[in-house]
């Protein structure tokens, strides 16, 4: 497999909505997409997000509505576009709804999916001394606030029996935080993929630990509760989750031909595209927003309201919309899986 060097991999990668993100601003670029009728559905997207897989599943034919795609750079920038009804639903990952909950933004959680949190990791140089998230005591950390590494790496600490005034964090957004990584700035880095695929391909660091066993999993579709209360948009939104479900399952079965799409669309390298939807990507399976989903979340909310990072504590429930759960699986249900992704 070809490997490639850390900084012919920067431009793309900071190109990436970060799924799970921080704190980034929007891009203002949208357009609309396929279908017709009187309703257009404002849907908050990433580079080579929703609006790609849809279109490579074949899943964007016979609309009878159309679709305004927006695109941000994470999760937080599209969530306060929900809330000021610019945007009628976006996907985001586990820890963006509990910022946006907390400073009681108009939101709803509508839908889930669960893969697996293998590319969830924190990353160490390849000739670094650490062996186990316990010799993290002491040491740097880069992350993205707000972002789902942030708390995987609070979790993983936990499980070491740390705490995070035990280690010294960082706050950088992923392109701020792989150069510090990769000019030995930090002694860690806490991220997701596919910059844990980058960064392996690359081999310039190792993983030290992943969020397997110690996050959710979880990704989430959140809409605007004024764009549900509408009748003809909501049965539009119901319609556009059957189609996201439609497509990922597609991804499952061709990851090779996802990769090639995702790596046009990104300016990911093939083989860094194709370890990142093998890793965790095209794992996920669509998921009811549940009992279970809801009390994990209220585990987030809660361990970021006890270390002040959020104004206050809430209800996670209140912020869910189960209409469109329907006849899908528990939220526990085991992501899928390729095997074991190339490192």
């Amino acid at each position: 497999m070809r490997r490639h060097t850390l900084p012919a991999l920067l431009l793309p990668i900071s190109l990436l909505l970060a799924a799970c993100g921080g704190n980034s601003a929007a891009d203002a670029k949208s357009g609309p997409g396929a279908g017709s009728g009187a309703i257009t559905l404002n849907v908050g997207d990433q580079k080579g997000g929703s609006e790609a897989v849809l279109k490579a599943a074949g899943e964007l034919e016979h609309l009878d509505y159309k679709i305004k795609w927006s695109t941000f750079t994470s999760g937080p920038p599209l969530l306060e576009a929900v809330n000021a009804k610019a945007v009628d639903i976006g996907a985001v990952g586990n820890t963006p709804p509990v910022f946006a909950a907390g400073a009681d933004s108009k939101i709803k959680v509508v839908a889930a999916s669960h893969g697996s949190s293998a590319g969830e990791s924190i990353l160490v140089p390849e000739d670094s001394p650490l062996k186990n998230p316990s010799d993290l005591r002491g040491k740097s950390i880069a992350v993205a606030q707000g972002s789902s590494a942030h708390y995987q790496l609070l979790a993983s600490l936990k499980k070491a029996g740390l705490t995070i005034g035990d280690v010294r964090l960082s706050y950088l957004q992923p392109a701020d935080a792989l150069a510090a990584f990769s000019r030995g700035k930090v002694d860690a880095w806490a991220v997701w993929d596919p910059y844990t695929s980058q960064v392996l391909g690359a081999h310039k660091g190792r993983v030290l630990t992943t969020g397997e066993g110690v996050v959710n999993g979880l990704g989430f579709q959140v809409a605007a509760p004024s764009s549900l209360g509408d009748p003809a948009r909501a049965k539009a939104i119901g319609d556009y989750l059957q189609r996201l479900n439609r497509a990922q399952d597609w991804v499952f079965r061709h990851p090779e031909a996802w990769a090639k799409v995702w790596s046009k669309e990104t300016g990911l390298p093939y083989d860094v595209a194709l370890d990142s939807v093998r890793r965790s990507n095209g794992t996920r399976v669509a998921v009811a927003v549940d009992a279970a989903a809801i009390a994990s979340e209220q585990q987030i909310a809660d361990t970021f309201a006890d270390l002040k990072l959020i104004p206050r504590r809430f209800s996670f429930k209140d912020y869910v919309d189960t209409r469109f759960n329907g006849s899908l699986p528990a939220s526990t249900t085991a992501p899928r899986s390729y095997g074991k992704a190339s490192s």
